[in-house]
């Protein structure tokens, strides 16, 4: 895999906008994108399967839902390795993401009391990727997290293989996580379908999941009709490390997330051109995988922070004492991983982070999935003295035009008076 080596001369947004420049973005796709939702919406799962059989099967597509005796026996044959790791996964995201849910609060105003509470959406669609291999770390970090949200209905899409199955250790972590409604489609046809539903999948109030640029495209074309996660595309990771640094495990790393492929970007900053050379000559022979990588020397340590803020990666990687103080700053990062023993592989399966997480610069406004996805905020409003809130409102309303309201308000006037 080829590494580029970059002497960082540029403003920060510049030296992003040349990264960001390597890999392509959702807009390449936007058309193709749009004609399969629009298929979809109009043929149902006979366009579902059409789109299936041309995208992911070899011959003619098995029924889209896998049958609940499926899922179970999947579950069965997994290895107990398998298990092990999966229900440690599970309990650990499990406690990670209770910690995020928050109860009713009660605020007294002035006139009035509002109640800001939270509920669930009704029903939710996890999106498996299968790229190079499975992915059972995202059926539980989709599934987990909804669940601990409250969420009653949450429903699994993978794509199927060549015989037209969906891999037998993504049902098996269905089964875990005791999710049984399972699709087998995937790519922007299985967003759509959740998204607006067909003859066999009934319409979902909320999708989450990563996924190539095909299905983040089509998760943004849909989110006026169902709310998402956040552009979790092909994956990025950027290590800050000190001279000191160990470069083997450092390369190890950057292997690691590469091995996510085609439109993944990998980087390493530094002050030490050294250690950047020694990170090119471990990582360059690697096999190929479709990934970029980019080594780049720092001016000074200030320069860390800006790229950092400035790049928003999906992963961010501090390594020695001087990267290891920007923790503390860093605000636009999906997921900090701080320290030498802190690889960004642990957050993707065990160490109770959700691995779901914003990509393509998105961290500047959007979080890691979390069970904010699956809840909504909505006030409940008791009003204690109408009559005060009244003066002081109506002529407000007046000011707007609004004489109805105005008067809506007095009328709580009269009542009072009456009393």
């Amino acid at each position: 895999m080829r590494c580029e080596l970059i002497s960082s001369t540029r403003d920060a947004q510049g030296l992003v906008g040349d990264l960001r420049g390597l890999i392509p973005s959702g807009g390449t796709v936007s058309d193709a994108v749009s004609e399969i939702i629009d298929a979809v919406r109009t043929r149902g799962d006979e366009a579902v399967l059409e789109y299936t059989r041309r995208f992911d099967t070899a011959g003619p597509p098995r029924p889209l839902a896998v049958p609940n005796d499926q899922v179970l026996a999947a579950g069965a044959a997994l290895s107990p390795e398998l298990v092990r790791a999966l229900e440690l996964s599970i309990a650990n995201l499990e406690k990670a993401a209770e910690a995020a849910l928050e109860s009713d609060r009660v605020v007294r105003l002035d006139g009035s009391e509002v109640i800001v509470r939270e509920a669930p959406v009704r029903r939710a669609g996890v999106y498996v990727p299968s790229g190079r291999s499975p992915y059972p770390s995202t059926v539980v970090m989709g599934v987990v997290t909804a669940v601990v949200a409250g969420v009653d209905e949450v429903v699994v899409c993978a794509p199927p293989g060549p015989d037209g199955e969906v891999d037998q250790i993504v049902l098996g972590a269905c089964a875990l996580t005791s999710r049984y409604e399972v699709y087998r489609m995937g790519g922007a046809q299985a967003i759509a379908a959740l998204a607006y539903g067909t003859e066999t999948v009934r319409p979902v109030d909320v999708i989450v999941g990563p996924g190539n640029l095909y299905v983040q495209e089509a998760k943004r074309q849909v989110s006026g009709q169902v709310g998402i996660d956040s552009f979790a595309g092909p994956s990025d990771l950027l290590v800050i490390a000190d001279s000191d640094a160990d470069p083997e495990p450092v390369a190890l790393d950057l292997l690691a997330q590469a091995e996510h492929g085609d439109g993944t970007l990998v980087m390493a900053a530094s002050t030490d051109r050294a250690l950047l050379e020694a990170l090119r000559r471990r990582v360059e022979p690697a096999a190929e995988t479709g990934a970029v990588c980019c080594l780049i020397e720092l001016a000074d340590d200030g320069s860390a922070w800006e790229l950092a803020q400035a790049f928003a990666p999906e992963h961010l990687q501090l390594i020695g004492s001087r990267a290891e103080q920007l923790a503390e700053t860093v605000t636009t990062a999906g997921c900090v991983f701080v320290g030498p023993e802190a690889g960004t592989a642990f957050g993707d399966y065990v160490a109770g982070s959700n691995h779901i997480l914003p990509t393509g610069g998105s961290g500047h406004f959007a979080s890691a999935l979390s069970p904010r996805a699956f809840r909504r905020t909505f006030t409940q409003v008791r009003v204690t003295d109408a009559a005060m809130l009244a003066r002081a409102a109506a002529p407000l309303a007046r000011a707007e035009g609004f004489e109805q309201h105005a008067r809506s308000m007095e009328a709580r006037i009269r009542e009072n008076h009456r009393r």
